[in-house]
């Protein structure tokens, strides 16, 4: 079991990051773009090595998931928390688009990986840039947080 620098266990994580202060979110999202466009664009020489459309699909990849990022942002600030309001009320609002946004993208990557391997492994590698990075991140701030 792992403990941050305050005791608090990280077995179970939604404790942590409901702790951690408004002002975070925005400085890790901020963060997670910028490495994820520079983490991105070593991905982008490295597949272009490869295969050239590899190169373009990582691109397209890291810019799709800033997009839902993005979207996913604008989506929670429209939220109305009305009083006590339950968080399956909350889910219910997110879950429909936010599954529509994940439908989109994998279409994206399949149609793209039907019609070039090299595009769509390339896309499928961009998404998982930003994921592992955002992951990082993460990690990096609930590690930091020493006062929850």
């Amino acid at each position: 079991m792992w403990f941050s620098k305050s005791g608090v266990s990280f077995r179970n994580p939604s404790f942590v990051l409901e702790n951690l202060s408004p002002s975070t979110l925005p400085r890790l999202l901020r963060r997670t773009v910028l490495s994820a466009i520079a983490a991105g664009a070593v991905g982008f020489v490295i597949a272009v090595m490869i295969a050239p459309l590899a190169g373009l699909g990582v691109v397209i990849g890291v810019g799709l998931a800033i997009v839902n990022l993005r979207f996913l942002d604008s989506q929670v600030a429209k939220i109305e928390i009305r009083g006590e309001q339950n968080t399956k009320a909350v889910r219910r609002q997110l879950g429909g688009k936010t599954v529509s946004r994940l439908i989109v993208m994998t279409i994206v990557a399949l149609g793209a990986l039907w019609l070039d391997t090299a595009l769509g492994i390339g896309i499928v590698a961009g998404l998982v840039i930003y994921q592992i990075v955002f992951v990082i991140n993460v990690l990096g701030v609930v590690a930091n947080q020493g006062d929850m």
